[in-house]
């Protein structure tokens, strides 16, 4: 029974899903705008918007925090040195999800996720 159980698992195990959750956390700060499944991109939104919260307080225990979840320190560095000041005056609301239609071999609700400028 799978009673109050918070999260998506999308079909992987727990190792298989942070990988990938950690994989589009860092292109969407690489390239600050991806594309990718409707359900992939609300299950790493949520996460995705911790780690602007931690950039923004820029201290070293937020930079280790990221670091446990991001690999490329220029990834860490470009968080913390310009997105985390970019969204300093922002209450919340990081990140966005725009909807582009179906993709052509399966029918999957493609999307856009992207940093809000």
């Amino acid at each position: 029974m799978g009673h109050a159980k918070a999260g998506r698992k999308l079909g992987r195990d727990r190792a298989h899903r942070r990988a990938m959750f950690r994989n589009l956390m860092t292109e969407l700060f690489r390239h600050e705008r991806i594309k990718t499944t409707e359900a992939k991109a609300k299950a790493v939104q949520g996460e995705a918007e911790k780690l602007i919260t931690l950039a923004r307080r820029g201290d070293l225990h937020a930079r280790r925090q990221i670091m446990s979840e991001i690999a490329d320190k220029a990834i860490v560095d470009k968080l913390i040195h310009v997105i985390g000041p970019d969204m300093a005056e922002r209450p919340g609301g990081f990140t966005r999800i725009l909807k582009l239609g179906a993709r052509s071999g399966d029918n999957a609700p493609m999307v856009f996720l992207e940093l809000v400028d």
